[in-house]
């Protein structure tokens, strides 16, 4: 293999890990966001961690993250669109952190 080989292979290995590390923080975050809403919906326990996994299951919808902030806004009548986009970019500074200190 010549050098330009492994530095082909080394940004590949890169682009490959930040694309697992973002998607990671992506469904970490969309987890928060949905525990976050079960609260405000009252639930707990399971009821709350069932909601979580229908949040992060919700983002597989379409590209981007619009599809999470619907969910939550139609569920939650308290809050707006602009709320839930704050909360998710809030919790997803935090997912990234937690993440980076775990590997």
């Amino acid at each position: 293999m010549t050098t330009f080989d492994d530095r082909e292979n080394a940004f590949e290995n890169k682009f490959a890990h930040d694309e697992e590390m973002k998607f990671k923080a992506e469904a970490r975050a969309n987890k928060k966001l949905g525990l976050w809403a079960a609260e405000k919906l009252g639930k707990t326990g399971d009821d709350a961690e069932a909601y979580a996994r229908e949040v992060i299951v919700s983002d597989f919808e379409e590209a981007g993250h619009e599809d999470v902030v619907r969910k939550v806004t139609g569920d939650l009548s308290s809050v707006t669109a602009d709320e839930v986009r704050a909360k998710r970019a809030e919790l997803l500074v935090e997912a990234k952190n937690e993440i980076m200190t775990e590997v």
